[in-house]
């Protein structure tokens, strides 16, 4: 009995070694395998992706400015004296040249038509003194007398007419009459406003650069704007560029035109500017989000057969959103623009919608 009990704890024993020395072994495998399985079974990473064809790129400063009119004058008399009648209405378009208001004149009219009748009598005079001293009738010095007497009211007359004029207003250029400050029979003076004219068609924007666009901006440049409460971008054109840079602000003062032929906006809005330094038909272009920096360039990845795929680029010129990608890249490509940074090389994705 005390043998058979012997032979059974023996058994045991070996049973017991011989489990220790394969246990590292087996343990070993069923992690190597479920590692394996758990490969095998590994969801792939959802992305969001863009296809890339080639459009237009356009490069852009941002600014703000100011609409202000094409031409704006304040009406004034030259000269002091009381109105004798106004010939606009408020609000309304006048030619250039157009008589707005006047003065009471009637003593420089009275004056004038003084001097023409001593005109006419002084050039009788001098036609006569003229047909003698052919004749030498008269001596030279007293037909030079004469003449001198007719040119010294020819003078007269024209300093009066220049008086006259200064009783008038005319309008310098064609445009549109605002509010009247003044009635007929007031007193004014060269500091009397009587009203304001401005010229709204076409329109001129001020605002200003950055200096380091000294260079790029130029007359012709395009820019496009947007005034607030309008969703309509509208079209101008710089025209005018400050030859000298602002040491205080370090921006350079620029002047752009819009023709405004319908007049659909007023001077006085406050804008917002995009303009034009550049741009590019047929550029290959993508989000700079998608762009990884990397040693010695920069790197995308695309889409290919449900695999991540690495790219090396090279760039070109960009604007506040997009890139041009010059070497790298060809249109159709699916571009990855989210779910970047759990990407590796041969890594399965999913294309999100």
């Amino acid at each position: 009995m005390n043998k058979r009990i012997r032979t059974i704890v023996w058994i045991i024993v070996l049973i017991i070694i011989i489990g220790l020395i394969a246990y590292p072994k087996i343990r070993d495998n069923r992690i190597k395998n479920s590692d394996k399985s758990m490969a095998g079974s590994k969801p792939a990473a959802a992305v969001k992706v863009k296809v890339i064809n080639p459009g237009l790129l356009r490069e852009i400063i941002k600014s703000s400015g100011t609409i202000i009119p094409d031409e704006e004058v304040d009406l004034n008399f030259e000269a002091a004296g009381k109105i004798e009648a106004i010939y606009f209405k408020e609000g309304s378009y006048v030619k250039k040249g157009e008589l707005l208001a006047k003065l009471i004149d009637d003593d420089l009219q009275a004056q004038l038509d003084k001097l023409q009748i001593q005109e006419k009598l002084a050039q009788e005079k001098e036609n006569r003194q003229k047909i003698l001293l052919a004749k030498e009738a008269v001596s030279q010095e007293s037909y030079d007398q004469v003449k001198t007497d007719l040119q010294s009211i020819e003078s007269e007359i024209k300093l009066l007419r220049t008086r006259i004029v200064k009783t008038q207003i005319h309008a310098p250029f064609d445009g549109k009459i605002g509010l009247r400050y003044v009635s007929e029979g007031a007193y004014v003076n060269s500091n009397s406003q009587v009203a304001k004219l401005v010229k709204n068609k076409p329109l001129k924007i001020d605002f200003a650069i950055p200096e380091k666009y000294s260079g790029i901006v130029k007359p012709g440049t395009t820019l496009l704007f947007k005034v607030e409460e309008i969703e309509k971008m509208y079209t101008a054109k710089v025209y005018a560029v400050e030859p000298k840079i602002d040491p205080k602000t370090r921006t350079i003062s620029v002047r752009a035109i819009y023709d405004n032929n319908n007049e659909e906006l007023q001077p006085g809005r406050y804008v917002s500017i995009e303009l034009i330094i550049r741009e590019k038909e047929n550029a290959l272009q993508v989000p700079t989000e998608a762009i990884i920096p990397e040693m010695g360039g920069e790197k995308v990845f695309i889409v290919k057969n449900g695999l991540a795929q690495s790219v090396s680029i090279t760039t070109g010129f960009r604007n506040a959103n997009d890139i041009e990608i010059v070497k790298g890249m060809q249109p159709g490509d699916s571009l990855v623009i989210s779910g970047i940074m759990q990407l590796r090389p041969g890594m399965p994705v999913v294309v999100k919608e």
